[in-house]
């Protein structure tokens, strides 16, 4: 498999070759475009000026044009019929046509550096062919003649060539060098998030990332161990939640097991009977009603397919739940106040929402003293509807507040099955609001606790 490192320096080296094609290309349009008719002018001009001098002194034209190829010029000279001379380096390639040298001899000038043909990956700047000249007339007393000229590249620009040349494969080299250096300062933090991957993987989340980087990496560690502490939470969570399970279905079998035991003996009177029989019928319920809130749970889980979105009077809900409740509010003499707008609309899962209502009502119910009060409350702000749920109790220790919302979770440490409650209520009726796209918040005092419930509008 190839790693990481490897791929980018892989990527590195097809950068820099891209970038220098891409530049070069773009610099050999741009001689075509614009420097190749400013060459070919300025050329001429300095074949003029050789011309000039060769037509006053045609006795010193050889040493004059062996001075100025020596400085740096190929030259050709040619009357059109056997005397053909060339001064300075040798041209690569003789390809000038026959027809030019008889336009040039005709008075014309030759522009070859200005009409040398645009080609991909060549510079006519160092294309050494006769062809790629400038040529003009020379008049040698009653002789014609037609010098052609062009710059002897290797001989003017020789040393810097060499000298770029050595900048350009030093600079890619060096660059190559110290990106793959600094890359190991990229890929180094990877490779330890691809290792804690692995021992998360294996159960491990015990990990400590390196996390003081302010750049992206930086944030991507912070953010790995963020995720590996929430999936130790929920690791932790769903065994409790297996612990809390099988202790919840082991109490009651076993209560179930023990008293049918004993109602199998034939001398056991007909009360005893009966009250066995009543709390093997109690333990069934219990079973019953937590194997309903189970499967409540686990259809929730599912999310927003499980709704059944309607909409419907709040204060017409919550009426109904309280007269369900009824006879508990007058054994304990409970005050219930509720003011709730008649005119207030919601947009949920009718059945699922009551759960919620009922559930925080029977909580108040059952947990606060005789004699106390229960208030509802109603309220739409911009976007919400927001229902407060208080009551006069004695209110939630703060170090369990945290939990009340955690399946299973019990205030009475005991996990007392006589209240026939399962530990699920409140974790259902969260779970209910979070799939309506609301939250739920619990604030507790000695002088009682206040749930809010907040609802989108429509």
């Amino acid at each position: 498999m190839r790693s990481l490192y490897f791929r980018v320096f892989i990527m590195t080296v097809a950068v820099i070759l891209a970038s220098s094609v891409l530049g070069f290309l773009i610099s050999n349009t741009y001689y075509h475009v614009k420097l190749k008719p400013f060459n070919d002018e300025k050329l001429v001009g300095i074949a003029e000026q050789m011309k000039q001098y060769v037509e006053k002194a045609p006795d010193s034209m050889d040493d004059y044009l062996q001075n100025a190829a020596a400085l740096g010029y190929e030259i050709y000279l040619t009357d059109g019929q056997e005397d053909d001379r060339f001064y300075g380096s040798e041209f690569r390639k003789q390809d000038l046509d026959d027809q030019d040298k008889k336009s040039v001899l005709g008075g014309q000038v030759y522009h070859g550096v200005a009409q040398f043909p645009n080609k991909l990956f060549i510079s006519g700047f160092f294309d050494n062919r006769l062809s790629n000249t400038v040529g003009i007339p020379v008049q040698l007393g009653d002789r014609k003649y037609a010098l052609f000229m062009r710059p002897d590249v290797i001989l003017q620009f020789g040393e810097l060539r060499i000298f770029f040349a050595l900048i350009g494969v030093l600079t890619v080299v060096i660059s190559i060098i110290f990106f793959l250096i600094s890359t190991r300062y990229l890929v180094k933090p990877i490779t330890r998030l691809s290792d804690a991957t692995k021992q998360i993987a294996q159960g491990n989340y015990n990990l400590r990332l390196p996390s003081n980087r302010r750049d992206e990496v930086g944030q991507l560690a912070g953010h790995f161990m963020i995720m590996s502490r929430e999936l130790e939470r929920v690791d932790q969570s769903r065994q409790q939640f297996v612990s809390n399970v099988s202790h919840e279905i082991q109490s009651p079998l076993t209560s179930i097991q023990g008293f049918a035991k004993v109602l199998a003996e034939p001398d056991l009177s007909q009360e005893h009977r009966e009250h066995y029989s009543s709390i093997i019928e109690e333990e069934s319920r219990h079973l019953s009603l937590l194997s309903k809130q189970l499967l409540l749970l686990s259809s929730l889980d599912r999310g927003h397919e499980a709704l059944a979105k309607a909409t419907f009077s709040l204060r017409s809900q919550i009426r109904q739940a309280v007269q369900v409740l009824q006879w508990q509010l007058d054994d304990k003499e409970l005050l219930l106040k509720i003011s709730v707008p008649e005119s207030m609309q919601i947009h949920g899962d009718e059945v699922l929402l009551m759960q919620v209502w009922m559930n925080l009502l029977s909580n108040a119910v059952n947990h606060i003293p005789e004699g106390r009060t229960i208030e509802i409350r109603a309220e739409q702000s911009n976007a919400h509807n927001v229902i407060y749920v208080r009551d006069t109790g004695n209110g939630i220790p703060p170090e369990h507040l945290p939990f009340i919302f955690d399946r299973f979770y019990r205030v009475d440490a005991a996990r007392k099955h006589s209240s026939g409650r399962t530990g699920l209520g409140l974790a259902i009726v969260k779970k209910i609001v979070q799939i309506h796209g609301g939250r739920i918040d619990a604030v507790s005092s000695s002088e009682g606790t206040l749930f809010t419930v907040s609802l989108p509008h429509l």
